[in-house]
């Protein structure tokens, strides 16, 4: 019984040292929060924190690794999937992947509001800060392989300038995120990704002009 409160009390602990840190870091952003303040409010020592986690950065990853992980996973996992199509099949593919990507990665990021909050307001400082231009990379990497895929059978392809490409995707994810956090229901975030999706799409279209 004694060893299922001290559990209990362990527990009751951790959420508290969470919830705290979740809000100091929202407040004042990873540079900003004292760990000093954070272990006051959550009324627990500093020796007792360092109990739990080794750092504040171990603390700001225990509440947004998993998640940013699982978005990577969804950008890898789809990526992986288009490029084991025939090369034939990829380029008439290509806007259902996306689609079914930017979705997927809607559906997690919805539900999980609070660590991409943090993500992309508080982290300044910690590993996660370059998000969103870490997913842009990932994306202009596969249009690069997407270019190449084309140039290795015959196809002639106005290629992008990598600014305007870096610009375009960069602004395109900042966007997306953006609007999954602003006080908007579930069917209106829904309706403006679309519009999203089909601004983003049109676009590359125009620009890609694919030719014999």
């Amino acid at each position: 019984m004694q060893a299922i409160e001290a559990e209990e009390k362990e527990n009751d602990t951790l959420t508290k040292i969470l919830s705290v840190a979740q809000e100091e870091f929202l407040a004042m952003g990873f540079r900003g929060a004292s760990l000093r303040a954070l272990v006051k409010k959550a009324g627990v020592t500093t020796g007792a924190f360092y109990g739990y986690f080794k750092s504040k950065e171990e603390l700001f990853d225990a509440l947004v690794k998993e998640q940013a992980d699982y978005i990577m996973g969804i950008y890898d996992g789809v990526l992986a999937e288009f490029e084991r199509l025939p090369p034939e099949q990829q380029q008439a593919s290509m806007d259902s992947y996306s689609s079914t990507g930017l979705q997927k990665m809607f559906d997690y990021a919805w539900e999980h509001k609070n660590a991409f909050r943090l993500i992309l307001k508080s982290a300044d400082g910690t590993r996660y800060e370059n998000f969103i231009q870490d997913l842009a990379q990932k994306d202009m990497d596969s249009t690069e392989n997407f270019y190449r895929m084309l140039e290795s059978r015959g196809r002639k392809v106005e290629r992008i300038d990598p600014m305007i490409e870096q610009l375009v995707i960069t602004g395109t994810f900042s966007s997306f995120f953006t609007l999954i956090l602003r006080d908007l229901s579930r069917s209106e975030a829904e309706r403006g990704l679309s519009q999203l999706f089909r601004f983003y799409r049109g676009g590359w279209n125009s620009l890609m002009h694919f030719s014999d």
